[in-house]
């Protein structure tokens, strides 16, 4: 059985490339086991970690600016 949707090594490094251009990295560390309960949480509203946890960044500085969070 042949993944006929396997990534190649030029799509591979495409993509890291593009990502190294066009994003910031944050690590973030967390209490063992509260990885597993945010990404939970973050399913359980249909969004990824990554997705939540930028929600949660967006909305705590509209809060903290008195501003209304974006959509």
């Amino acid at each position: 059985m042949g993944d006929s949707m396997a990534t190649t090594e030029a799509q591979k490094k495409a993509t890291a490339k593009y990502k190294k251009k066009a994003y910031d990295r944050l690590e973030i560390i967390v209490p063992k086991g509260k990885k597993a309960d945010l990404q939970i949480h973050a399913g359980s509203k249909g969004e990824s970690l990554n997705g939540f946890v930028n929600r949660a960044i967006d909305e705590a500085v509209a809060r903290d600016n008195g501003d209304a969070p974006s959509a």
